[in-house]
């Protein structure tokens, strides 16, 4: 190219960066003085501010921003002024280096500042304030740099974006370029936040041809495992064959051939016959490992507890119910009403119970009088929910210590458990509440820890949305002619039926519109425009209801979207939201991370599983405050829900979503005194009948629906078709279909999960 030219300069600042696809916009100071910046735009990804760069590329000009350089690609050096060194140091590069801390070691050494960290790092004890120990971390955090560095620009050869480049360096350190290199699809299982697409667009820049055997096996386990994250528990072979041959543009028999290599492998997939989700007629079923080993695993524990002759809690056998109700009675003023009475028999005479039904029906005085009959017998009773939230209610609920699920079974790093089959927990009565989200794999874990003899409740309402992990367990264990026996509450009770929000809920589940007119407690506000919905929502949200109902918008009103996209989706209005809740202000710490700001106030979740945070583990729908921020130390702290502190390190701020809106499915096992649903045509395909039910009993006194009448109507009538593929009501029917791998499976598979 001919007319390619040079530029060296300070990057200032940088204005935009698509972490996708690593377009940038940055400002950079050629030294011309006179504060004179010059807008440079391309892939810089991995350049800091501070940093010294040489630039390749080509000048241009913009109609809108003027003179500007497009940048092909970029090295970076040293800087030589010690005002760049010490911009460079202070930018955050260096874990411990802030602004001030720079300032006084470029006073001290000088030009010769970054000589002596490089070769003499020691003496950096000689700068007042600098102690060995800070000393030692400034010499790592350089060290780390380089080596950062020098896989970066690798990654960056075959198109990866810094944060992820990051991620690949904390994971595989020295071997990084080398795991690239070599065995690129590793990436996809190994590195959150690579999917097999990233991971494919590597391999082809590294040479690996579209139709290895390495390719078309990634790519099928990466279908099986995008089909886990849509609540599945395998796909049937038709289905997998086919999503495989469009995902990979690869012929089928390839597809057919690896399939086949992959079910040979005991780590690859499992293939086995169960009957079909739809019509029950027998397919074959392609499951991950763990998946498989999790839905036999489960089956199999909760048997084992109903068949156990022992029993943890044997007064319940022959008591006098009569006797033992009306002391019930006296104890909490009320009688229970006769399908309360019968749940309160099955749970405590029962080893496994289930309990469901809707909202003001009575299941949480159920649960209540549950716990004080078995603690009237001295029962040890242990009482979890999966969100923290729900456990803080189930704890105010029945005067007892409530854990989430996690916490209860004290998962370690990793994601194993403290409390399994071999390790039980010391407890006559485990109570589960807001079952409806227990996915397959938690589940799993949680019935493996019940002693054999003890007693199991789960309490949920099953006609509210799934997990948002695989499986649907409630349901499942509720299915017909299953052996766990339940009891469903139908009767609304008196006091109940007063409240708008309850006759709602349950009108809307039984396919009735809401009534927007006369009540106190549920309002609609029309609006067609998916546009002005959005902002309509974000302004009863942010001015409306803390107005009129005294309640404060940050912690007491949740937006809940039924999609994340477009106009009126949690993303858009997450934006909004924070604009009117947490404003950007001079005095306010803020950190800028992909097309996001965090700021000290923000309403945050955390969206994935991560096993390696907080006491055990943070997970995905958590929800917390952002507490502080620190540049230097390039921390920022959240407080969650259980009152538990995590930090989050800069580079870890894509864990992090705003909450301030979120989707109806994130939203589950968790209640809010106010909640204000945007329902628009936008979100067609979305608008179903549980998953409006389910924002609508999110809400403990108020609820603003904002939106069309039309779209209301589509959600109310729209029963959601697609049942999600599990056969654990098949496992736990004792269903067998003539395969011998099962048993083998059987024997080896207990274990590991």
């Amino acid at each position: 190219m001919s007319n390619t030219a040079v530029l060296e300069g300070v990057l200032e600042r940088i204005t935009y960066a698509n972490e996708e696809n690593g377009y940038t916009v940055a400002r950079v100071d050629t030294g011309r003085g006179a504060g004179d910046l010059l807008t440079v735009v391309g892939s810089l990804l991995g350049a800091q501010p501070g940093e010294s760069l040489r630039m390749e590329g080509r000048w241009g000009s913009h109609p809108q921003f003027g003179k500007q350089f497009t940048v092909e690609n970029y090295t970076t050096i040293l800087p030589a002024t010690i005002q760049g060194i010490r911009r460079y140091l202070g930018s955050g590069l260096i874990k411990g280096i802030g602004p001030v801390m720079a300032d006084r070691i470029t006073t001290h050494f000088g030009v010769d500042t970054l000589d002596i960290i490089e070769q003499h790092p020691k003496r950096l004890v000689e700068v007042p304030g600098l102690g060995p120990k800070r000393t030692k971390m400034i010499a790592a955090a350089w060290e780390e740099q380089k080596a950062i560095k020098e896989v970066m620009v690798f990654l960056q050869s075959v198109g990866v974006s810094t944060s992820i480049a990051v991620r690949i360096y904390k994971k595989y350190e020295d071997a990084s370029i080398s795991v690239v290199k070599n065995q690129p699809y590793r990436l996809a299982a190994d590195v959150w936040g690579i999917g097999f697409l990233t991971a494919d667009r590597i391999a082809q820049a590294v040479g690996i041809p579209h139709d290895s055997p390495e390719r078309v096996k990634a790519g099928l386990q990466y279908a099986l495992s995008q089909s886990t994250d849509q609540g599945h528990c395998f796909l049937p072979e038709e289905r997998l064959i086919a999503d495989g041959v469009k995902l990979l543009q690869v012929d089928t028999g390839l597809v057919i051939d690896c399939l086949a290599e992959l079910a040979e492998d005991p780590e690859g997939v499992v293939r086995e016959k169960v009957p079909g989700p739809e019509d029950g007629q027998p397919v074959t079923a392609v499951y991950l490992v763990p998946f498989h080993r999790a839905e036999i695993s489960l089956a199999a524990q909760v048997q084992r507890l109903l068949r156990t002759p022992e029993d943890r809690m044997p007064g319940f056998q022959d008591v006098d119910w009569e006797k033992a109700l009306a002391w019930l009675a006296r104890r909490t003023g009320a009688t229970l009403a006769p399908e309360q009475e019968a749940a309160v028999r099955l749970a405590l005479s029962k080893k496994v119970a289930v309990l469901t039904g809707g909202p003001g029906c009575g299941k949480s005085f159920t649960v209540r009088s549950v716990v004080e009959l078995a603690r009237a017998k001295n029962a040890k009773v242990v009482l979890a929910a999966p969100t923290g939230r729900a456990a803080k209610r189930l704890s105010e609920l029945t005067g007892a210590e409530a854990s989430t699920v996690h916490r209860l079974l004290e998962l370690k790093p990793g994601g194993d458990a403290a409390y399994d089959r071999d390790r039980p927990l010391d407890a006559d009565l485990v109570v589960v509440d807001e079952a409806s989200m227990l996915d397959l794999l938690l589940a799993n874990k949680l019935v493996k820890a019940v002693a054999p003899g003890a007693h199991l409740l789960l309490v949920g309402d099953v006609d509210q949305l799934p997990s948002v992990g695989a499986g649907e367990v409630l349901r499942d264990l509720l299915a017909d002619g299953g052996p766990v026996p339940a009891v469903r509450l139908t009767t609304i009770f008196r006091q109940a039926q007063k409240s708008g929000v309850v006759t709602n809920a349950h009108r809307i589940n039984s396919g009735v519109p809401p009534l927007t007119q006369g009540l106190d407690d549920f309002f609609l506000f029309v609006e067609d425009e998916t546009e002005d919905a959005g902002v309509l929502a974000v302004d009863v949200a942010a001015r409306r209801i803390p107005a009129k109902f005294g309640l404060n918008p940050r912690r007491d009103v949740q937006v809940l979207a039924p999609m994340h996209r477009g106009p009126a989706g949690a993303g858009h209005l997450n934006g909004l939201l924070q604009q009117a809740i947490t404003p950007g202000r001079p005095d306010l710490p803020e950190k800028r991370f992909g097309g996001r700001v965090f700021r000290v106030g923000d309403k945050v979740t955390q969206i994935r599983n991560n096993y390696d945070k907080g006491e055990n583990g943070v997970f995905n729908g958590t929800v917390g405050v952002v507490t502080a921020l620190d540049a230097d130390e390039q921390k920022l702290t959240v407080l969650t829900d259980e009152e538990e502190e995590i930090a989050y390190d800069f580079d870890e701020l894509d864990e992090l979503a705003h909450a301030y809106a979120m989707t109806i499915h994130r939203s589950q096992g968790s209640e809010y005194p106010a909640v204000v649903i945007p329902v628009t045509t936008s979100a067609w395909m979305m608008l179903q009948r549980n998953l409006l039910y389910t924002a609508v009993t999110r809400a403990k006194k108020l609820v603003v629906l904002v939106g069309s009448r039309k779209a209301i109507g589509q959600a109310v009538r729209t029963v959601s078709a697609g049942r999600r593929c599990t056969a654990l009501d098949f496992r736990l029917r004792g269903g067998t279909v003539e395969d011998s791998s099962e048993k083998m499976i059987d024997q080896n598979g207990g274990k590991h999960h």
